[in-house]
């Protein structure tokens, strides 16, 4: 099962519900996507297992499938964001797109949920992100190590909808496989 999260900021202008609306539609048509290689996945996300096995097979949903390129260089703005290049970049058109992430290991051990929506926040044409995290790392004895998805949920919930904590990413979408 892929399970699903969105967040977004509290208050919106009517062209950032436009632009969402046409966001959620991607995010609908990745998640449906993911869902139907969950058994590739699984397969795929096992203990030692190298992070590029996920990140190939979501590479493909993401680039043949919903048009984005892969590790787009981001513009550098007042010298904050320098190459920075996420694993995906969707252009949504005037100045504005959809980072996409996808994170294995490291998720919450090495912050790099953290870091994914703090590219997001500096990037000046990135409004959206999408994450994509193990819903468990496991052990060598197959058991579940930690369970991300809940906790980068949770943790990146925390910079929406209240106006004292938000950022300017418009949403968040956290998938979990």
């Amino acid at each position: 099962m892929i399970t699903y999260v969105r967040h977004v900021r509290s208050a919106l202008t009517p062209e950032e519900v436009a632009e969402l609306a046409i966001v959620d539609g991607i995010a609908t048509r990745l998640r449906s996507a993911m869902a139907d290689r969950r058994q590739e996945l699984a397969l795929a996300h096992v203990h030692g297992a190298s992070s590029s096995a996920i990140q190939t097979l979501v590479s493909e949903i993401l680039r043949a499938e919903l048009a984005f390129d892969e590790e787009v260089v981001l513009r550098p703005e007042d010298q904050f964001v320098t190459q920075a290049r996420p694993d995906f970049f969707y252009d949504l058109g005037g100045g504005r797109g959809i980072l996409a992430e996808v994170e294995r290991g490291g998720t919450t051990t090495n912050n790099h949920d953290l870091k994914d929506l703090w590219k997001a926040h500096l990037a000046p044409n990135a409004h959206h992100l999408f994450l994509i995290v193990p819903q468990s790392n496991w052990k060598p004895d197959g058991s579940a190590r930690e369970k991300p998805f809940p906790i980068v949920a949770r943790r990146l919930g925390s910079f929406f909808g209240n106006p004292r904590r938000e950022i300017d990413v418009v949403s968040l979408h956290v998938y979990g496989y």
